[in-house]
């Protein structure tokens, strides 16, 4: 075997092909991997299929699946809940826009003032120390009961609705986590970096807004995105305090019909709403998975 044939090529005149072309050997490994891939797809999308006819099978056959298809996945309860639902799911979108700018705006500040260094800046650091330790160990339905029930009390002139204050809640408890967030990528850039952008004559806010902070930022991204599903998630609590969202419109629907087919219309549309969210933060992180390995 020569040498062109174990490394899968075989020589040609430059003049006519411009190169080398792929070895019959070469060839023959491209389609086998072309088989193995075909084969392993046929594989799955079989076991998949048989493994979903099996679950059908036990699930519909169970004893009591009638009571359950009566009482949770009634069709004409859901068709008749489905546009008020809708209606309440883009109070959610909307809350979700504004929650997730606040809070990704609010974070970065506040893990900025966390990297701040100099003695002069301790007492800052302390206060966004505090800030984020507080609001990452609070549960948000506490914050949510104190913000929209008990702050209305207070009865003060100017008081926002209770949907400001709700949106308020979410705001400042994610804040914490995703300042814990952007604080990891602003750590992890080189300290050479800044030294770098200072010797060039940048200032140090200058270097963290031209230098670190567009790297920190990219190599968080898949934790921000993640942070933000979640959001997705709790922007559903806000119902606690009264406003008609998804959740309240389907809690509306099942005191009226004394079934929770509206609760399961409300949870898909709000996996559904998910999906997209999902599947950017799994694009993000295989990009800066396999930008990270060079490929």
């Amino acid at each position: 075997m020569t040498l062109h044939d174990r490394i899968g090529v075989t020589p040609v005149d430059s003049k006519t092909t411009g190169g080398y072309q792929p070895s019959q050997i070469q060839r023959q490994r491209a389609a086998y991997r072309r088989r193995q891939t075909v084969r392993s797809v046929l594989v799955a999308a079989a076991s998949t299929a048989v493994l979903g006819t099996l679950l059908v099978v036990a699930v519909t056959g169970a004893p009591g699946w009638d009571r359950v298809k009566q009482s949770f996945l009634n069709l004409d309860i859901a068709r008749d809940a489905l546009p008020e639902v809708l209606t309440g799911l883009w109070l959610n979108v909307r809350l979700l826009f504004f929650c997730a700018l606040g809070a990704l705006a609010l974070g970065l500040v506040i893990a900025v003032l966390r990297t701040l260094r100099g003695a002069v800046f301790f007492p800052v650091r302390m206060l966004a120390t505090g800030y984020t330790y507080t609001f990452r160990g609070l549960p948000l339905i506490i914050v949510l009961y104190v913000l929209t029930l008990g702050v209305p009390g207070l009865r003060l002139q100017g008081m926002p609705s209770v949907l400001v204050l709700g949106g308020l809640a979410l705001v400042i408890t994610y804040s914490g986590y995703l300042a814990e967030v952007f604080r990891a990528g602003i750590e992890s850039i080189h300290p050479s970096q800044i030294a770098a952008a200072r010797s060039l004559g940048l200032t140090y806010r200058q270097a963290m807004r031209h230098v670190v902070l567009p790297q920190a930022v990219r190599r968080v991204a898949p934790p921000l995105l993640n942070d933000v599903v979640a959001l997705q998630k709790d922007v559903g609590l806000v119902s606690l305090a009264g406003p008609i969202d998804a959740v309240r419109a389907a809690q509306i629907a099942t005191a009226e019909t004394f079934n929770y087919t509206p609760y399961i219309l409300a949870g898909v549309l709000f996996v559904l709403l998910a999906i997209p969210l999902i599947a950017v933060t799994d694009w993000v992180t295989l990009r800066a998975a396999r930008r990270q390995a060079g490929r």
